[in-house]
């Protein structure tokens, strides 16, 4: 196995080349069902039902675990879909959401995987939609499987809003407030009698709590390549808190490279898996010109 490098070939096949316990994280996004034909013979996402597709990809996902460290963690970004016009898909009535990420997140726990997160991958700039009987989808799933009970995990903060510090300051509790004469609101956080900040008090700009599950990235377009790439904002969080200095982040579906961008960026170490020689092109294009100077 060599680090720094895109493999050519199926991820299953590359997968077994590869010994035990040698990364330490995985980030991903595998191809969607039915979303598109990436023009590579063999390739995943085109099978003739939704429960094929999970059960090929969750094989995939057994190969990874064993290449993964005991203290790895395991980051998939997928999308949903809807059943056709007709009878549906796989018994699913036409028009019902499939649901497959969440068949693919509880498929992955019977296969050992341990879900620690669901994060919501909210985007912006969602391209509208002409359906006019639902609501606008503007959010993707990205699933945090770890291996073991313990991993390696660096917490990551978000900076707070003042409306996030303060509350909701025109909420007053039950209990009647009973303050010291001379002692400010703000000096009563945390406690029940507490009703608000005094309208002077400027909460501290660089206050920060533990990151949410909600994410907020805008998505962006890709010149090169005809397909959407997820955006390196939205990986950067994860592999900061998941994957120690020096250490080996894998990608069994490299696409145009991304992941190995932010890894480097980072002053990590990539090793990538790509069934189009073409996408490889891009990757390796990407990573060629990429400024080393890039501040995150």
């Amino acid at each position: 196995m060599q680090l720094n490098k895109i493999y050519n070939g199926d991820a299953l096949d590359v997968l077994k080349t590869f010994p035990d316990e040698c990364v330490d994280m995985v980030i991903t996004s595998p191809p969607y069902w039915a979303l598109r034909d990436y023009g590579a013979e063999g390739q995943l996402g085109l099978e003739s039902t939704f429960q094929e597709y999970i059960n090929k990809l969750c094989d995939i996902f057994d190969e990874v675990k064993r290449v993964l460290k005991k203290s790895g963690s395991c980051w998939v970004n997928l999308g949903d879909a809807y059943s056709g016009s007709g009878k549906g898909v796989g018994g699913i009535k036409s028009k019902s959401l499939l649901q497959i990420p969440s068949r693919f997140a509880i498929e992955m726990c019977n296969r050992g995987w341990i879900l620690r997160n669901e994060i919501i991958w909210h985007k912006p700039n969602a391209m509208p939609q002409s359906v006019r009987d639902r609501f606008t989808v503007d959010f993707e799933k990205l699933f945090f499987f770890t291996k073991s009970k313990k991993y390696y995990f660096k917490q990551q903060k978000e900076q707070m809003k003042t409306n996030q510090v303060c509350g909701n300051s025109t909420r007053h509790h039950s209990r009647k407030v009973s303050l010291n004469k001379g002692l400010r609101k703000q000096d009563n956080v945390g406690r029940m009698d507490y009703t608000g900040f005094n309208d002077r008090y400027k909460p501290p700009k660089d206050l920060l709590r533990n990151k949410r599950c909600v994410w907020s990235v805008s998505t962006k377009p890709f010149k090169d390549a005809h397909f959407a790439t997820f955006p390196k904002e939205l990986i950067i969080t994860p592999i900061k808190a998941c994957c120690p200095t020096n250490g080996i982040v894998l990608d069994p579906f490299m696409g145009s490279g991304t992941t190995a961008l932010v890894a480097k960026e980072l002053g990590l170490n990539y090793i990538g898996i790509e069934l189009n020689e073409e996408y490889i092109k891009m990757a390796e294009k990407r990573l060629a010109q990429m400024n080393i100077f890039e501040f995150i």
